[in-house]
């Protein structure tokens, strides 16, 4: 079983940072878990404790039954990939997909078949002859993919895989490694700051924050329900709007908000979500106005100025009746039917 186990994992370089703190996660066998967070905050190093590239200042890694501490990253039957493909231009993609099983010595007629089985199964088939530079970015991920599973590997951890690919490949990348993972019967560990790129494909999303664990859930339960406010602002595009809470209710110059369970007098930040609020033209007593509409596809964002609160923005569909009469300049009312706040003090 290919069960990955961090126990109270640290990593302290010889400066002194502090790039991982008590670490503790478990991620079950077949299962696809992505870690994500802001840039620096520890995700990579975490993968590259899991795959042997950095060495684990206090805690443990189990993979499966195995504790890994020390042991080298060829021992450890771990795959890992990177965003920058590492694919060796001179050799073709068979060659490419079979150089880790040449150096283990594993005999031609089982390699042919195992290259020719992984070529199928990723859409390599016909490129078996062909260079990397021949290759289109996604086919060279596609690539780098091949090479790692070629082996069979127990775990396969990506590093900000897709990185490179422009957003419609990306797009198209997301929902073929999902299908890949679930054909190969694989644990797979992902990395990524692209919460867009983590909801598509993850069975359990991690939130990792300055090194540390911050909440691990399924995809729509850390979007629907953030245990903190570093989550509730890195998930999706919210507005952040101070308030002060009077009789239940967070006040911001003249918008009003719900605010149950919170004590009056708190000062506290209310963390509103694009589809949480809506607008509506209302000449005579609009609290807000618009400054700009941006069409988006299939949405239309509206953003809007309003006293002593600062600009807000919300998403609508493109045929919502509450556009009707909204444009640059007039005045809107504003409902908010949703609210996450979180105290400003302290």
């Amino acid at each position: 079983m290919a069960t990955v186990r961090f126990t109270h994992v640290q990593k302290i370089y010889a400066n002194g940072f502090h790039a991982v703190h008590d670490f503790n996660l478990d991620i079950r066998d077949r299962e696809l878990v992505i870690l994500v967070g802001p840039s620096g905050c520890g995700k990579s190093t975490t993968m590259r404790m899991v795959a042997g590239l950095e060495d684990i200042s206090e805690g443990s890694i189990a993979i499966g039954e195995r504790v890994v501490n020390g042991v080298l990253p060829k021992d450890r039957n771990v795959a890992m990939v990177f965003q920058d493909y590492a694919l060796y231009p001179h050799m073709t993609v068979e060659e490419n997909m079979s150089l880790s099983l040449r150096l283990k010595g594993v005999p031609v007629t089982t390699i042919r078949k195992t290259v020719s089985t992984t070529a199928e199964t990723l859409g390599l088939t016909q490129h078996l002859g062909s260079y990397p530079r021949q290759l289109s970015g996604g086919q060279r991920q596609r690539v780098a993919l091949a090479r790692a599973l070629a082996p069979a590997p127990k775990l396969l951890l990506l590093d900000e895989p897709f990185a490179a690919v422009d957003a419609k490949v990306r797009g198209e990348l997301r929902r073929w490694l999902r299908r890949l993972h679930d054909e190969m019967h694989v644990t797979s560990v992902f990395v990524t700051h692209d919460q867009e790129e983590a909801f598509a494909v993850a069975d359990r999303v991690v939130m990792v924050n300055q090194g540390k664990v911050e909440q691990v859930g399924r995809p729509i339960d850390i979007f629907e329900s953030p245990e903190s406010e570093f989550v509730a602002r890195f998930v999706g595009e919210v507005n952040i709007v101070a308030a002060d809470v009077i009789a239940g209710r967070a006040r911001a110059g003249q918008l009003l908000v719900k605010a149950d369970g919170i004590d009056d007098g708190m000062r506290v930040r209310l963390i509103i979500r694009s589809y949480d609020m809506k607008f509506w033209r209302d000449d005579a007593a609009g609290i807000g106005i618009v400054r700009r509409i941006i069409p988006l596809g299939d949405r239309v964002r509206v953003e809007a100025e309003v006293p002593e609160v600062g600009d807000l923005f919300a998403h609508f569909p493109r045929r919502s009746s509450l556009l009707r009469g909204v444009e640059p300049g007039c005045r809107i009312a504003i409902e908010v039917t949703r609210a996450r706040a979180y105290s400003a003090e302290g």
